[in-house]
């Protein structure tokens, strides 16, 4: 039998997909760069869902959110689920998550929330399992935020950092003497020092970066074949970062993507909504306040301070992919490694005139930066651009493994398009945004040169062409010239809706 490969997938949290150094000069990624050096760079890769919850969930089940049950944020992925950890723990992987997870919300019946968080001695006690994964360390906080806690905490107070609490925004009665100020008048995540003071090594992309390690020791010890999550955080806000990473760049030198006068003319009214100092999106708001659906006027200063940040975090967790890529090498298990690198969702960094995420399906949310690697197998040095999706990982990882993915499954197996055995997996991708259950509510279909998106509700929807107007600042969907495209692509994308659909038992008899 072949030896069954060790898989380790490292994720970021919010990356637009040019937040590489192989692509922009202006950002220093080495290990990365490294990495895309000695495996295939995928330039036409996508999330399923543009948030964190369903998009994470799609990853480790292979289902698009509208199956697997976590829809949005603020959702909980059912642990009945069949997960992705759950079948390699099966098949005698060690398998293992280390970061941000986010399966769950931060109320009801939920272990990422208050005060379940901050009770350590519960987590210093329990590793897993925890939705297929055997062992788990965690954190659930991005920068400074208050629901700091899990696995993370403990480990800081372990390690002589007893004044933690007092670098993240406080919880009821408590201090916060070293967490940045909140900018007034800004959005949440705004913050008016973007240099935090936490020390380098208790922030949790050194953190991660270390517990990765000595899980990979542990299966090393143990000789057995791994699955590995590495899950950073950021580079999602708040826009805060210790140094030297905080000033690292130059917010001079930056250049934020901008609107182009009159492009949301075109488009739904939500869009250009976002462009007025108070919209009133009251209607979208059933019952809690969707992401993006607010004032995006922002600053241009401010933006390329928070994008100078945002590139700082960038090459702090890459310095600790160098680490994990270096010890793979030490360990002589390199070539045993299938790695693959992404994101769960994109960014904004002023581009449509937009800031952070939202109900706005350009490229810069739903496209993502992916790497696959494996010495050996997966081709070096090479760019594709066949596309893929975050939901194909399972089906493609059990592959790799020897298991197969089982019917109910909605994601293919791109393993031979990984290693260049075939052109293409999949002719289309399909992304879902189901962030509140009436408005936004929308879909995706993407093939290699258009994307569609239709809504819910309304008479509205979004065309672009991605050859002729790879900057998506012209709709088409109202375009009379363009009546017969529209009805082309509904007609495709309802096929690839049915064709997605999952087939949870085999067909075994005629009746």
């Amino acid at each position: 039998m072949e030896k069954r490969p060790n898989i380790l997938l490292i994720t970021t949290d919010q990356q637009h997909f040019t937040a590489l150094g192989t692509v922009n000069p202006k950002i220093r990624t080495p290990n990365l760069d490294r990495l895309c050096a000695m495996g295939t760079r995928f330039e036409r890769a996508y999330c399923p869902a543009p948030t964190c919850t369903p998009s994470r969930a799609s990853i480790i089940t292979g289902l698009y959110p509208s199956q697997h049950g976590a829809w949005t944020i603020g959702c909980k992925l059912p642990e009945e689920v069949p997960t992705l950890g759950a079948a390699l723990s099966q098949a005698g992987y060690v398998t293992g998550l280390i970061g941000k997870a986010h399966f769950q919300p931060l109320a009801g019946e939920s272990l990422e929330r208050q005060p379940v968080l901050r009770d350590l001695d519960f987590w210093r006690g329990f590793h897993g399992p925890f939705y297929g994964f055997d062992h788990i360390e965690l954190c659930r906080n991005h920068a400074d935020e208050a629901h700091a806690g899990q696995h993370y905490a403990a480990w800081m107070e372990d390690n002589g950092f007893a004044e933690w609490k007092e670098y993240f925004q406080p919880l009821a009665g408590e201090a916060s003497a070293h967490a940045p100020a909140m900018a007034r008048n800004a959005p949440y995540w705004a913050r008016e020092q973007r240099a935090w003071d936490l020390p380098e090594e208790m922030h949790y992309t050194s953190w991660i970066g270390e517990r990765s390690l000595a899980f990979i020791d542990r299966a090393q010890a143990a000789e057995q074949p791994f699955f590995l999550w590495t899950s950073f955080p950021d580079p999602h806000p708040p826009y805060a970062v210790p140094e030297p990473w905080a000033s690292m760049y130059d917010a001079a030198e930056m250049e934020p993507g901008r609107l182009v006068p009159g492009e949301h003319d075109r488009n739904p009214p939500h869009f250009a909504m976002t462009q007025e100092a108070e919209p009133d999106f009251a209607a979208w708001h059933q019952p809690h306040e969707a992401h993006g659906c607010a004032s995006h006027l922002y600053p241009e200063e401010a933006l390329k301070k928070d994008m100078a940040v945002y590139y700082g975090m960038m090459s702090f967790l890459d310095r600790e992919v160098g680490r994990i890529l270096d010890r793979l090498e030490e360990a002589g298990i390199a070539e045993e490694t299938l790695i693959v690198f992404t994101t769960d969702h994109g960014h904004f960094l002023g581009q449509h005139g937009l800031v952070a995420k939202g109900p706005f399906h350009y490229e810069d949310m739903l496209r993502v930066p992916f790497i696959a690697c494996w010495p050996g197998q997966v081709p070096a040095g090479r760019v594709s651009e066949a596309l893929q999706s975050l939901v194909d990982l399972a089906p493609s990882f059990l592959d790799a493994a020897g298991l197969g993915a089982p019917g109910a499954m909605q994601g293919i197996s791109q393993l031979p398009v990984w290693r260049g055995e075939a052109e293409r997996a999949r002719d289309f991708v399909l992304c879902e945004n189901r962030h509140n259950p009436v408005m936004p509510h929308v879909t995706s279909y993407v093939d290699a040169r258009y994307k569609i998106s239709v809504y819910r509700e309304g008479d509205f929807g979004e065309i672009f062409d991605l050859r002729d107007d790879p900057g998506e600042v012209r709709n088409l969907w109202d375009d009379p010239a363009h009546d017969g495209l529209r009805r082309d692509l509904l007609h495709r994308m309802i096929q690839a809706m049915l064709a997605s659909e999952p087939m949870k038992s085999p067909r075994v008899a005629q009746a």
